[in-house]
C-alpha cells in the first residue's frame, strides 16, 4: 500500500510539472530544414533553449521542409518562422507575417547580413560561361529556394536565359545533394547559396578547388558567389502572436552574443533589427514572370 501511495504522489507531481507549462507559454518556432530535420535540430535547437531561458516561455523547434512552410503558416501550426527571404516576402504578402529580426551570419571573424547564390560546374567542364547553360541539366535546391535557386534564376534572366524553359531544371532538395550531383557528373550545372561549398569543404565532403564558379564576383565578401547579395534570413512572427510576446523574443534575439553556445551552434554572430527585403521582392517578381 505504501508503494502504491508513493507512486500516486509521484504521478501527481509529474502531472503537476507538465501542468505548469500552459499552452500560452509554449511558442513554436518553425525553421526551414534545408539540410533535413536532424541538422536543423542540431543547428537551431540551442537557440530555442536560449529563447526559453530568456523569455520564460517554452520554445520548441518545428523543422519544416520546403513544402511544409506555407501550410504551417496558413494553419497557425507555428508562432514564429525562420526561413529564407523568398519565403518571408511571399508569406508577408499572403498572411501578414512580420520580420522582428535579421540574422547575422558568421564567417572568418566577420558578421555578415547579406548572402548570395553560387552557380558552379565541375572542374574540367566544357561549360565556361552561363550562356552555355542552355539545354544543359541545371540543378537547383528547390525552385522555392531563394539562395539555392531564385537568385541564380534572376542572374540567368539578365543574361537572356530562362532557366524554366532554356535548361533541364532539376531539384536536389538539399544543398549538399546539388553539390554532390555536380561532383558526380549527373548534372552539368548547379546552384546553391553562398557558404555551402566552403562549409562542405570544412566538413571534409568536397574540395572547393574541384569546382569552377561561373560569373564569380570579385569583392570582399568572404564566400564565393555569382549573384548580387541579398539580406540574410529574417526571424518572423505570425499575426496571432501578441505584440508583447513578439517583443520579448526580439529582445532576446538582439541580446544573443557571438560566444553564446546558441550562436556557435548556428554559426551566426547574432541578430539585428529587420533589414530591407524589397530587393527580395524585386527578385521574386522577375522569377515569377519567368515561370509563367
Amino acid at each position: 500500500m505504501a508503494r502504491f501511495i508513493i507512486a500516486l504522489v509521484c504521478l501527481g507531481l509529474s502531472f503537476g510539472s507538465f501542468g505548469e507549462v500552459s499552452a500560452a507559454d509554449i511558442l513554436k518556432l518553425g525553421v526551414l530544414a534545408k539540410r533535413g530535420p536532424a541538422v536543423a535540430q542540431k543547428k537551431w535547437g540551442p537557440l530555442t533553449a536560449y529563447l526559453s531561458s530568456k523569455t520564460g516561455k517554452k520554445v520548441v523547434l518545428i523543422p519544416l521542409s520546403f513544402v511544409a512552410i506555407e501550410p504551417a503558416v496558413k494553419t497557425g501550426k507555428i508562432d514564429f518562422l525562420l526561413a529564407n527571404p523568398g519565403f518571408y516576402v511571399a508569406l508577408e504578402k499572403q498572411y501578414g507575417i512580420k520580420a522582428i529580426a535579421s540574422m547575422l551570419n558568421s564567417r572568418q571573424g566577420k558578421a555578415l547580413d547579406r548572402f548570395g547564390g553560387v552557380i558552379f560546374v565541375k572542374k574540367g567542364s566544357a561549360i565556361k560561361d552561363v550562356s552555355q547553360i542552355k539545354g544543359k541539366k541545371f540543378m537547383c535546391v528547390k525552385k522555392t529556394s531563394f539562395g539555392g535557386g531564385q537568385m541564380a534564376f534572376r542572374l540567368l534572366s539578365e543574361k537572356g536565359i530562362n532557366p524554366f524553359k532554356d535548361t533541364v531544371l532539376l531539384e536536389g532538395r538539399k544543398h549538399d545533394n546539388v553539390v554532390m550531383a555536380v561532383a558526380a557528373g549527373s548534372v552539368d550545372v548547379g546552384t546553391v547559396r553562398s557558404d555551402t561549398l566552403e562549409r562542405m569543404e570544412s566538413e571534409g565532403k568536397i574540395k572547393v578547388s574541384d569546382f569552377v564558379v561561373l560569373e564569380k564576383k570579385d569583392d570582399d565578401f568572404p564566400f564565393v558567389h555569382s549573384t548580387r547579395l541579398y539580406p540574410e534570413w529574417p526571424f518572423a512572427v505570425l499575426k496571432h502572436v501578441p505584440a508583447a510576446t513578439a517583443q520579448q523574443v526580439a529582445d532576446a534575439l538582439f541580446s544573443l552574443q557571438p560566444d553564446d553556445p546558441a550562436a556557435k551552434a548556428a554559426k551566426i554572430a547574432g541578430w539585428v533589427k529587420p533589414l530591407d527585403y524589397s530587393p527580395v521582392s524585386e527578385c521574386l517578381d522577375i522569377v515569377n514572370s519567368l515561370a509563367k
